[in-house]
């Protein structure tokens, strides 16, 4: 069964100065949120299949619409992340199914390669909660540059049957790194640590 999608929103974070230094070139980070009916609303279910399924369909339809909304070709994508808001009637399991068993592979699909764990966060709220997408470097977890997050937040969800569902992705670290570890231009990018 595919999501059941009531919104979608799509925004992009561009930092062009930082403390008076000029980013040249700007750091961008973008999120894709989808705003979906859950399907397990007010009951509990031993079996979560469909939302493992939605995961699967939102981790595609997301990673393309934040990567597009960079306006940069797959690989050039530098880090991501997932997050999920459940409304009152569900139950922070049903953000688990939708993040963890399948939405990882459609998304590095949609940012080549992905190496590395996809970081991910999980709460309850209701209309206007926010949640930080945190984010990581997509082939290698040591790269200290790239752990951030972006907010995502929508002003009328989730409402108590929806799901909020957000991916985050990057074309670049943060804006002026500088407290060592592994830089991007040194990874291997084959273990997904380094």
């Amino acid at each position: 069964m595919p999501a059941n999608i009531r919104k979608l929103i799509v925004q992009v974070d561009e930092v062009r100065k930082e403390m008076g230094q000029t980013i040249d070139p700007p750091t961008r980070r973008a999120v894709a949120i989808a705003v979906i009916e859950n399907p397990y609303a007010g009951r509990y279910s031993e079996n979560l299949d469909e939302l493992i399924a939605i995961g699967e369909e939102l981790g595609a339809l997301l990673g393309q619409k934040a990567v597009a909304a960079l306006g940069i070709k797959p690989a050039d994508a530098q880090s991501y992340g997932k997050a999920a808001i459940i409304g009152e009637n569900g139950e922070l399991e049903h953000a688990a199914a939708i993040l963890h068993p399948k939405l990882g592979a459609p998304l590095r699909a949609a940012v080549e390669k992905g190496a590395a764990l996809v970081p991910s966060a999980k709460k309850r709220g209701t209309l206007g909660t926010a949640i930080d997408v945190p984010l990581g470097h997509k082939d290698a977890a040591f790269v200290r540059s790239h752990f951030d997050a972006m907010e995502a937040r929508v002003s009328d969800a989730p409402r108590a049957n929806e799901i909020v569902v957000a991916v985050a992705v990057t074309d670049s670290g943060r804006p002026l790194p500088r407290i060592g570890g592994l830089r991007h231009d040194d990874i291997k990018g084959e273990d997904g640590l380094r």
